[in-house]
């Protein structure tokens, strides 16, 4: 179920500008433009979706986001912090695209090492280590080697490195590629339980049935913002039944942006 804006108000949650604000952000590689002059903000927990085909700037976005680029003009904050900014790496789970592990290693190999990076005492690495694991669905195969796990393990065992350390924000690119629609369920479950808990969670997805779920959405094509809102809300606005609909009216050339 969807929590309204209104509950997170009732919980007394800090409604500032500062777990996101990006703010007339650009980003060019020589003279190649990727990101257009884009701000989004987000000022309490909730799943924020980034929707957009292939090559329109969401992974670049949300690198700058989680401090491993910097943008070529405008600025990027989190918790009111300038990025790039190590010191926040601690309140911050990032799962790249691309699956960043050690294939000679075992699951739990993995998981320790990265558990000694964010500087959990081992009675915490092992909980947590289990919890994870139990989240999405490996436990079972956690003394198994990743050089044998399917494309879909690793991606699962990916986010569970980014759950580790319990952060307050969530930076997620594609996190559930490859794996099954039902296991898929279930980890959006998790990321609703995260996200009623205070974790606040970006997100990007191409899946209309994951956009569906989250709480804003914020629409990208050619390194532009071209809307956000609630899902309900663009599909009203658009006069559409889907949100590939209201994507496709907005990224329209009859559409003024």
């Amino acid at each position: 179920m969807k929590v309204s804006n209104h509950s997170f108000w009732e919980r007394g949650v800090d409604t500032v500008e500062g777990i996101i604000a990006v703010q007339n952000v650009s980003k060019h590689f020589g003279d190649h433009v990727v990101i257009n002059d884009l701000s989004l903000t987000m000022g309490r927990p909730e799943i924020f979706g980034l929707l957009g085909p292939s090559g329109s700037g969401k992974t670049t976005l949300v690198k700058m986001i989680a401090g491993i680029d910097a943008p070529s003009s405008g600025t990027v904050s989190v918790f009111g912090e300038g990025m790039p900014n190590l010191k926040l790496m601690g309140q911050i789970g990032y799962m790249a695209q691309a699956d960043a592990l050690y294939e000679e290693l075992t699951a739990k190999e993995n998981l320790e090492f990265f558990a000694s990076l964010y500087g959990l005492n081992q009675t915490k690495r092992q909980k947590r280590i289990v919890e994870v694991m139990e989240m999405v669905s490996l436990k079972s195969d956690l003394k198994k080697m990743v050089k044998d796990y399917s494309g879909g393990m690793k991606r699962r065992l990916s986010l569970a490195i980014a759950l580790l350390h319990e952060p307050k924000l969530l930076i997620l690119d594609e996190p559930t590629v490859g794996i099954d629609p039902v296991l898929r369920k279930t980890i959006w479950d998790k990321f609703e339980s995260l996200r009623d808990n205070g974790t606040a969670i970006l997100v990007t997805t191409h899946v209309m049935d994951e956009a569906e779920r989250c709480d804003r959405l914020g629409l990208i094509r050619d390194g532009k913002m071209i809307a956000t809102g609630e899902p309900g809300q663009l599909k009203r606005e658009t006069n559409s039944s889907t949100i590939e609909e209201a994507f496709l009216f907005y990224g329209g050339a009859g559409h003024e942006n």
